[in-house]
């Protein structure tokens, strides 16, 4: 098989490894309140240890792939990876698992920076579109796969069959939850194996895509247009780890489901709607201005929200799906919007807005401390409907230098393109 080939495979695997490790705290999150017996501000600092060290990580992580090439970081990252991952397994301690989950974190990080640039180089630039999107769908994949698995090691591991003995034995018995570390320990190990098996040379930047100087950084802060489409990817990922952390706890407490059979196939259902809402995505983006689009799916996704925090249960296992797919085109779009919103910089630009990822750390330690405060889980997922409602603002203040190509359905009306 050709080289170019290979390495476009291990890309993909690799998304999918990546979202495979990122969303499965969504899924245990109601076991590891009771495994540690603590309380929700409390719980909500394991996705805040995680994605702290992701949104912080995406700056130095394009240093580092800049300095030492990408073959070297994305090895360095699984190494990372499996460490985290095994001490978190050997030593399930509430401080053990923040520092695991913060390493984990880095590595997560340092991937995503190294495996975009590497995608294109390989694929061919013109393919990168297309293997973006493949590069998605593989995320999403995983995403849904995820709580499957959980769900069935569960099973596994509860009707004592040989590979739940197995998994019995590695884990205190208060916390099934966590062989799921003990998963992740063990793929990380067999991708550094297969990193190490494949010639990956270093990629060859464009002008636009080099790593800038500190200096650049300081100036584009500056801009009041960064500053607001910064906070407009924080609040993204706020909306979408703070719902995804917060379906099982929510099923379980206001419908009495159980987390590790419904809770969790309700999270898979959320990460397929958001997958496959892409595809649609793609083609309303043909059509319609990226602006009009975003403000539709945003109001449908309040809508739907609402339908999941006040409805039946037969309506919550619905609408939590619903509003994943309506999530589904935001960070696209946001993250175009931005991009065509300045005329140079775009490498440094990127990197301020994958920093943005560390919203994911923000919201459910928000959440959890609302719940907490008006002993309601509800009340406190309320405050998801802020950052929505700012991301709703950005299809209005959103002025691009530049707008999505569309198809022109009129030949006295012009288009520009990207």
């Amino acid at each position: 098989m050709n080289k170019n080939k290979v390495v476009v495979i291990l890309v993909l695997l690799t998304f999918f490894v990546i979202s495979f490790i990122t969303n499965i705290l969504g899924p245990i999150f109601p076991a590891l309140i009771e495994s540690f017996n603590i309380g929700f501000v409390l719980a909500g600092f394991f996705p805040f240890s995680f994605f702290i060290a992701y949104g912080l990580m995406s700056v130095p992580s394009g240093m580092l792939v800049h300095k030492f090439g990408e073959k070297r970081v994305i090895l360095s990252a699984f190494i990372l990876s499996f460490i985290g991952a095994s001490l978190f397994s050997l030593f399930p301690s509430f401080s053990i698992a923040m520092c695991s989950l913060f390493l984990i974190g880095c590595a997560m990080s340092m991937l995503q920076v190294a495996i975009n640039p590497l995608l294109r180089a390989s694929g061919g630039s013109e393919n990168f579109a297309f293997l973006s999107v493949s590069a998605q769908l593989f995320f999403g994949l995983a995403g849904v796969v995820t709580p499957l698995v959980y769900s069935n090691v569960i099973q596994e591991m509860s009707k004592q069959t040989a590979l739940g003995n197995m998994f019995n034995a590695l884990v205190p018995s208060n916390m099934m939850w966590l062989s799921m570390y003990w998963i992740f320990a063990a793929l990380s190990l067999l991708m550094i194996i297969i990193v190490l098996s494949i010639s990956i040379k270093n990629v060859k930047k464009t002008q636009e895509e080099l790593i800038a100087p500190w200096q650049v950084y300081p100036q584009l802060l500056k801009q009041p247009v960064v500053i607001k489409f910064f906070f407009a990817i924080v609040c993204y990922v706020a909306v979408e780890q703070g719902i995804a952390n917060s379906i099982s706890l929510f099923l379980q407490q206001y419908h009495g489901l159980d987390p590790n059979s419904v809770g969790a196939g309700v999270v898979s259902d959320f990460w397929l709607a958001l997958t496959f809402g892409c595809l649609l995505g793609l083609v309303l983006l043909k059509i319609f201005d990226a602006k009009h689009v975003l403000i539709a799916f945003s109001l449908m996704a309040m809508l739907s929200f609402s339908g999941a925090l006040f409805g039946s249960a037969e309506i919550c296992v619905i609408a939590f799906p619903a509003i994943g797919f309506f999530l589904s085109i935001m960070w696209s779009v946001l993250f175009s919007l931005a991009l065509n919103s300045l005329p140079k910089d775009h490498g440094s630009f990127s990197g301020i807005l994958c920093t943005g990822i560390l919203g994911g750390a923000i919201a459910s330690p928000v959440i959890g401390l609302l719940a907490e405060s008006f002993d309601s889980l509800r009340v406190g997922m309320l405050i998801i409907l802020v950052p929505l409602i700012y991301i709703f603002s950005v299809g209005i203040w959103a002025n691009p230098l530049v707008k999505n190509q569309r198809i022109q359905f009129s030949k006295s009306k012009k288009i520009q393109t990207v």
